[in-house]
């Protein structure tokens, strides 16, 4: 015969007045976390108590009951009843639904961590679907925020999973997905896009959000690009573009999806400004681009306008802001604490001294009619605006006299005519032939002045400090003026161009170069005639400093695939040792733009591997090329590591003429040399002249540039 089933008895429920509960010191939550007491009395104020008390009957020593409870579970709800007593929103003797447990089958203590522990909270999905209905009901988002005591971003980022696709958010549910990634997917509502991003990542290994949100805006736009914050994202909505915002993460103002439009707007209102400085200024031409080319100058002669005055009322402004600023410093800087208000007044008082200091340049006329200007953005979403340039066809015409133009005069040291014509030397022809003064013959003046050119060299090689000027001034002829006196030094000095290489003149080197050269032709004389009195003042210290900003604009370090340039690369790497250069210690670091991004997947994890070894080079194996590359930028952030041709050769492979050669990399991304695991310019005497010439020439350099 089958044993019956003995059937649970639960406890009964009972209303108890408030006043007859007593909080029991056997509660085992004692850190308050979650819904403060204040908000859960409200919320019970509002929507009454959902939940009965959990209570114990209070025995007398004898075991009999004193008519008292305790309050083992359920103690924040008896907190918050308390609370409505004493506001005098609720009567101390309300009767309050319990749940009276008799017995001791289980202690006070157990029943209150039972009832903490084994309650699970909402999932995600429910309280929006929740959030959902409410807002269906005729809810904003503030009122389910105040209602249910959370922010109105969580509300927000709730209701923003309506954007992803049913499909991806019933994965979720069944867990096959976790939080973070559905809340990477909602930054679109493309739930076509999004179920095959969902498909890509579900066959790989790389489901991380950030690897999400990648994909989904790979074709879009960063709202702090450049363009969109010159053009402005309210502008670019109002004319019909679309924004994709994260909820979630912080996006800086999430993703442009129209990149077209978004460039037609920026191009519309840059030439609006260029056209508007053109009218303005009466420059004779004006050109206007998001970037110009490095070098984009060249061949160009370029004038400075000279800096806009002060008012007597700006300098009066001035000297009383600069005084008020002086004094300010000078008594905070005896002061023993911080002062937020003193150092905002601080900031304000040095913005408006800057400002009075940015004076705007002053052009003269005839130069602004006949240069330019070229405007393009800069990295900071500024306009850049650089004016006086002045084109060969628009040079001013120089009249050349008679005497230079066919050669029959020459000038002496003193700069008088050392040859002169009939007229010259009299005026009236005599009618003797024989006695009229002619102008010297062609060979007598070559051998002449031939002799002149060899007796200046001998003394031009005794005076160092002039032979120096000399090159100077050779120097700044060929870099600052292009028209005009030339020097009888025939010196040339070659500028290479590096036009094809995008992005090199926002680098700090190209920015550092062209303040160097702005800032001296600020200082240089207009006529080049008067150039040679000028650097004859100038202080020795400024003429080194002149000399090597010269010299430097010739440096060509440049490996070309038509011309190797073998012997002066390697004096190149000689020219930085000597000065002590580095690429790594100039700030240069390996990207997906620079490097990563334009050689195969089999150097990447090669450069992964020289930086941070194998098993970071494992992690990133299975991506696609431009994942890689972006994967692999972070991972060698920091670690100094330079593609070949930006490396030190050492002394002796040089000498050797060591080249970068060619050549194609094995499958699994390794080079197959019999050199050590290591070439010799990566070990620690790398200087060492001394090295085995066998062992240099074992070294293979591999070309970067695929």
């Amino acid at each position: 015969m089958a044993k019956a089933i003995q059937k649970i008895t639960l406890n009964r429920s009972e209303d108890i007045a408030f006043d007859k509960l007593v909080l029991s010191q056997k509660n085992v939550r004692n850190i308050k976390t979650g819904v403060s007491i204040e908000d859960l009395a409200e919320d019970i104020a509002r929507r009454k108590l959902l939940q009965s008390l959990s209570v114990r009957p209070v025995l007398a020593e004898a075991g009999e009951e004193t008519g008292t409870y305790e309050v083992p579970a359920g103690g924040r709800r008896y907190r918050a009843l308390e609370l409505l007593v004493k506001q005098k929103r609720m009567a101390k003797d309300e009767p309050i639904p319990c749940v009276v447990k008799r017995g001791d089958e289980t202690s006070a203590e157990e029943d209150s961590l039972a009832e903490n522990v084994q309650r699970v909270s909402l999932h995600p999905l429910d309280q929006f679907r929740a959030f959902q209905t409410l807002r269906e009901q005729g809810l904003d988002e503030e009122e389910i925020a105040a209602r249910f005591f959370v922010s109105v971003a969580t509300v927000r980022q709730r209701l923003r999973l309506t954007s992803v696709s049913p499909r991806l958010l019933d994965l979720y549910a069944e867990d096959e997905m976790k939080l973070e990634q559905i809340m990477a997917f909602s930054i679109t509502n493309d739930h076509v896009r999004q179920e095959q991003v969902w498909d890509t990542i579900s066959r790989s290994h790389s489901r991380e959000p950030y690897y999400i949100r990648r994909l989904l805006t790979e074709t879009a736009i960063r709202a702090s690009d450049r363009r969109a914050v010159y053009v402005g994202v309210n502008v670019y909505e109002a004319a019909g573009g679309v924004v994709m915002r994260d909820l979630f993460e912080q996006d800086q103002g999430g993703w442009l999806q129209d990149p077209a439009l978004l460039e037609q707007l920026a191009l519309e209102k840059l030439k609006a400004d260029a056209d508007a400085i053109q009218e303005a200024e009466g420059w004779k031409w004006i050109e206007a681009a998001f970037d110009f080319p490095y070098g984009h100058t060249s061949g160009l002669r370029r004038f400075y306008g000279a800096q806009a005055e002060m008012t007597e009322e700006e300098l009066a402004r001035y000297d009383a802001t600069r005084a008020e600023y002086d004094k300010l410093d000078a008594d905070y800087a005896k002061a023993s604490e911080y002062s937020e208000a003193t150092e905002q007044k601080l900031k304000e008082l040095g913005t408006e001294i800057d400002q009075l200091n940015d004076r705007p340049y002053v052009f003269d006329a005839d130069d602004v009619g006949r240069g330019g200007v070229y405007v393009s953005l800069g990295a900071g979403s500024e306009l850049k605006i650089e004016r006086g340039f002045v084109r060969p066809e628009d040079e001013q015409k120089v009249d050349v006299d008679a005497s230079d133009a066919d050669g029959g005069g020459s000038v002496d040291l003193d700069g008088r005519s050392s040859v002169t014509d009939e007229t010259a030397a009299g005026g009236n022809q005599s009618e003797d032939e024989d006695e009229t003064i002619k102008t010297l013959p062609d060979r007598l003046v070559l051998d002449l002045t031939a002799a002149r050119t060899v007796a200046l060299r001998n003394a031009l090689a005794n005076d160092p400090v002039m032979a120096f000027i000399a090159v100077l001034h050779a120097f700044v002829l060929k870099t600052f003026y292009f028209y005009g006196s030339d020097s009888c030094l025939e010196i040339t000095l070659q500028n290479a161009k590096f036009s094809q290489t995008d992005g090199l003149g926002d680098t700090l080197w190209a920015k550092e170069i062209d303040q160097r050269q702005e800032a001296w032709g600020q200082d240089l004389p207009k006529d080049p005639n008067d150039l040679w009195a000028f650097l004859i003042a100038l202080d020795d210290v400024s003429r080194q400093a002149l000399f090597a900003h010269c010299a430097s604009l010739s440096v060509n370090a440049v490996i070309e695939p038509w011309n190797k340039r073998t012997r002066a690369i390697a004096h190149a790497d000689q020219l930085a040792r000597s000065i002590g250069f580095e690429m790594v210690d100039a700030g240069w670091t390996p990207t997906a733009e620079n490097y990563l991004g334009r050689v195969t997947k089999a150097r990447i994890l090669q450069a992964v591997r020289e930086a941070k070894g194998d098993q970071s080079a494992e992690l990133i194996g299975h991506l696609k090329k431009a994942d890689m590359a972006r994967e692999a930028e972070r991972l060698m952030s920091g670690s100094g590591w330079l593609p070949e041709p930006l490396r030190l050769v050492t002394d002796s492979a040089s000498l050797k003429q060591a080249t970068v050669e060619t050549g194609e990399i094995a499958d699994g991304g390794t080079v197959e040399a019999p050199a050590p695991d290591l070439p010799a310019f990566l070990t620690d005497d790398a200087d060492d002249a001394s090295a085995p010439t066998d062992q240099i020439d074992e070294l293979q350099h591999l070309d970067a540039a695929e």
